[in-house]
């Protein structure tokens, strides 16, 4: 049978399933609290209240990860890991959980808001397939996998047979349902046992008012090319919901995923889709044409906009904010980068793959008379296929379970040289000779300690994070919980910043990130940004405005302000930089010396301002330097930083944009 019929079989049992609510009487059943217990804890009628916070009008910031892979994702499967949903929230609550290699992963501070997104296609299938008490493991396709995660093939030694051996599984199972040889009603029964019990997760551990769940999962598809196209679908509560989520094995077309979404919206289901490692789509994420190749038209970007009104900028595998080669002024361009498309050692297109390019090109299509598919706004996570989100320098283990749990592995510092020998000539494409040693080569080494997404909310509940998520007042951090405000205004003046109340005039007074900000004539809008460091990470350098606008002949422009500079520096007016602060690192011991700010703020005028121009802005605050996580291995390791990575980098925080509208 065609993978179609597959996926019509699918849509035609039932699109929709009933879920409890955060109620649920369903609890994990891997807990020591199911264990019988003596008749005496039996008590029903003694309850303990809890005080709900109360919502704060002035917002507050939560901070989270809505991209998070368990044992249900058959590659995090395949390295190792058997952490379930429900350890991923008890990991976000703050609890220790294991790596597949045997350490715990702990925060060092719990979150405020958790998504596991696992992905659609063949959920939960490979875990079952490896299973050899199912009967879906008795099919002879299965038998590679068989066992995967048994104690005895946990070790690294074991690592390239078992990738060998899932990366058959997976063309062979597509082979399989083509040919009718795998019963699709076993494999359909997988598929739902899983997405209930990822339902049944992030209801248990929801805890309004404290802690905030959300059910999603991810859609991976990709064009021709191997551009990757991933998103995650993000739904808004729990009481009604699809009876399967909606995967590549449906359409490979994200418009059909958003005409599925738009369908269950009419069911009252609410959700939102967030692109993913656009860096890595090899310029497709953000072309210029539709799916067809067909030129963009008003019904397509608005379908778009309506569910994808957010991006993922930053997370392990590379930041995808800009690229030096679309930004060649901003100095700081650079960051983080993975240059591959995802999985593959090809190099990606830049243009077309990062986010403000796209902000960019919307401006364009608006400069046609076209709607604008890209006034998107901004979040981070983490892609963990650990369960865990590891955003942290000093720790950082990588997001790949078993193929990344060494630092080795990881590329930071190099093999043995017996190993380092004989990888070189039997996996010749995994290795890179740099200062005559022998390290990881690939992608793997440039993946980031990376990121966070934020919300200004007024409680921590689902429907209020929600809510930030959808008016897109949300920023994205790679990795530190630094706060950032901007709101734009015309009634805005420098000593608004010292008022008690300034977030409350600037919300009556303004529009906060994420808002459209409409022209007044003859007025010049001023903007407030306010950024406060994370008392656990770096002190704050610099405080930017990035700008974009298409002028009169449609030309597209960006430009970088600083705008705030650490201990009270003021800005150079002709360059628009603030002086060297002195930062610095020592790289033996990741020790930090020099001035550096515990908040900056300002109230800032755009000296270029053209009132006839579309533009946007969005703030960025960068920290002073501190070490990247690859030298902190090698550190550990007492060997040199590899001299091909960087040393150190400055984390950072970007808010959503404000788009600015001229006057018709």
């Amino acid at each position: 049978m065609h993978v179609f019929s597959f996926l019509v079989l699918i849509l035609s049992t039932g699109l929709l399933v009933s879920c409890g609510g955060s109620g649920s009487e369903e609890s994990d059943p891997t807990s020591p609290l199911n264990a019988s217990l003596p008749s005496v804890f039996d008590i029903q009628d003694e309850v303990i209240g809890r005080t709900l916070p109360a919502p704060n009008p002035d917002r507050s910031a939560f901070f989270g990860d809505l991209h998070v892979h368990t044992t249900y994702s058959f590659d995090a499967y395949a390295m190792g890991t058997l952490a379930t949903p429900y350890d991923a929230y008890r990991f976000a609550k703050g609890q220790a959980i294991p790596h597949a290699a045997g350490f715990d992963l702990q925060l060092k501070e719990p979150l405020d808001f958790y998504a596991v997104t696992d992905h659609a296609m063949f959920l939960g299938v490979a875990r079952e397939a490896a299973d050899t008490t199912t009967d879906f493991s008795k099919n002879e396709i299965t038998e590679p996998l068989h066992d995967l995660n048994a104690p005895d093939n946990m070790g690294r030694m074991g690592l390239p047979g078992r990738m060998s051996n899932f990366a058959g599984f997976l063309p062979s199972m597509i082979g399989a349902l083509d040919a009718g040889e795998i019963d699709r009603e076993t494999v359909l029964d997988i598929t739902r046992s899983a997405w209930a019990d990822i339902i049944r997760s992030a209801d248990l551990h929801n805890d309004p008012g404290h802690f905030t769940t959300f059910v999603a999962y991810e859609y991976t598809t990709w064009s021709g090319d191997m551009g990757n196209l991933h998103r995650n679908v993000i739904f808004r509560g729990s009481d009604k919901l699809p009876a399967v989520p909606f995967s590549r094995v449906h359409s490979g077309n994200p418009e059909d995923l958003w005409a599925w979404m738009d369908g269950l919206r009419e069911e009252g289901i609410e959700s939102l889709a967030i692109p993913h490692n656009s860096n890595g789509s090899n310029g497709q994420m953000f072309k210029l044409v539709d799916w067809a190749e067909d030129p963009m038209d008003d019904a397509y970007a608005e379908r778009r906009l309506r569910n994808e009104p957010l991006v993922e900028i930053t997370q392990i595998k590379g930041t995808s904010e800009t690229h030096p080669l679309l930004s060649s002024e901003d100095e700081w361009a650079g960051f983080e980068l993975m240059e591959t498309r995802v999985a593959t050692n090809l190099f990606s297109e830049p243009s077309g793959s990062y986010v403000r390019d796209a902000l960019l090109r919307g401006l364009s299509l608006e400069q046609q008379g076209i709607v604008n598919p890209y006034a998107f706004g901004f979040i981070g996570s983490s892609d963990t296929h650990t369960a865990a989100s590891e955003v942290e320098e000093s720790n950082f283990v990588s997001k790949l379970g078993l193929m990344s749990a060494a630092a080795d592995l990881r590329g930071s510092v190099p093999y043995s040289p017996l190993l380092g020998t004989v990888l070189g000539m039997v996996a010749p494409d995994v290795v890179v000779e740099v200062d005559g040693e022998t390290y990881m080569g690939g992608s793997i080494p440039t993946f980031g300690a990376s990121g966070l997404a934020a919300v200004w909310a007024e409680e921590n509940t689902r429907e209020s994070i929600y809510a930030a998520l959808r008016r897109k007042e949300t920023f994205a951090t790679s990795g530190p919980r630094m706060r950032l405000r901007f709101f734009a205004g015309y009634d805005f003046e420098p000593a608004m910043i010292d008022r008690v109340d300034v977030v409350a005039q600037a919300y009556a007074r303004g529009v906060s990130m994420g808002g459209d900000l409409i022209a007044s004539e003859g007025e010049t809008p001023a903007f407030l940004v306010w950024a406060l460091a994370d008392p656990g990470s770096g002190a704050l350098q610099r405080m930017q405005i990035v700008k974009g606008w298409v002028d009169g002949s449609g030309e597209t422009h960006e430009f970088v302000y600083d705008v705030a500079c650490s201990g009270g520096a003021a800005v150079n007016t002709e360059t628009h930089r603030c002086p060297d602060n002195g930062a610095r690192v020592d790289i033996s011991t990741c020790a930090i010396s020099g001035d550096g700010s515990a908040q900056l703020r300002t109230v800032w005028r755009d000296p270029d301002f053209d009132p006839s121009e579309r533009a946007f802005y969005y703030a960025r605050v960068l920290e002073n330097p501190t070490c990247r996580w690859s030298t902190w291995d090698a550190i550990r390791a007492g060997v040199p930083p590899r001299s091909d990575l960087a040393t150190t980098i400055q984390e950072r925080a970007w808010s959503s944009p404000i788009q600015y509208q001229p006057m018709p």
